[in-house]
């Protein structure tokens, strides 16, 4: 099961890379299944590079993928890079919803 999970990422992450590299257009919903996919995976920091990584390209991370992101820490119990991430969304001005 592991090694299938393992898999999993790292196929996400693969789909990622070929984008960036076909030059073809991320989206935020993509974004987000890659980081939810994290999530799963336990690879909270992962997850937040994802993040950082659509904040890189032409896609403004939004509410979506900034909840993605404060899942998979939650879920790693990375308390202090989910409040950075909170006030990141302040700073950048992404809305905050009731997931968030």
């Amino acid at each position: 099961k592991e090694l299938g999970q393992a898999m999993e990422w790292k196929s996400s992450l693969a789909v990622l890379r070929c984008l960036q590299q076909r030059n073809l257009e991320m989206n935020v919903y993509l974004a987000a299944a890659s980081i939810m996919i994290c999530r799963r995976m336990s690879a909270w920091s992962q997850a937040v590079h994802i993040l950082r990584e659509t904040a890189d390209s032409s896609v403004e991370p939004n509410s979506i993928t900034y909840s993605a992101a404060l899942s998979a820490c939650e879920k790693g119990e990375q308390w202090v890079q989910a409040l950075q991430l909170f006030r990141e969304m302040a700073v950048n001005r992404v809305e905050r919803n009731t997931i968030t």
